[in-house]
């Protein structure tokens, strides 16, 4: 008898044991879902995030922004025709296949803090 080895799943050059890991492979950790729920109705400025994400480093909103866009779910706009120097993120149209997954992610937390909040009054 001969036993199939287990699927694993590729994406940029990663492999993950199975689909779910795939997906929070990519959008897991503190700060990517975050960055990617405020890109889902604007296109912002990277100060705009700082400023709604205020204790994130510069450091780590930088590295979670260059590992979006290497995933290619978002896009990274740079204008120089005159100074100072402007970049927008916006999500890509694959960014945008996550809308549903992020929006439901942030309607179950919004639930959980709701009731957390009742339980307490």
């Amino acid at each position: 008898m001969r036993i199939a080895a287990p699927k694993t799943y590729s994406f940029n050059g990663k492999e993950y044991p199975c689909c779910a890991s795939l997906t929070m492979g990519i959008i897991g950790g503190k700060w990517k879902t975050v960055i990617l729920y405020y890109l889902m109705n604007d296109t912002l400025r990277y100060n705009e995030l700082r400023k709604l994400m205020p204790t994130v480093t510069e450091r780590t909103l930088s590295l979670q922004l260059k590992a979006l866009e290497e995933d290619k779910l978002i896009k990274r706009k740079v204008y120089t025709t005159k100074p100072p120097l402007k970049v927008e993120y916006s999500l890509t149209d694959f960014g945008k296949t996550l809308i549903p997954l992020i929006q439901s992610i942030a309607d179950w937390g919004h639930d959980v803090a709701q009731k957390e909040s009742e339980s307490k009054s």
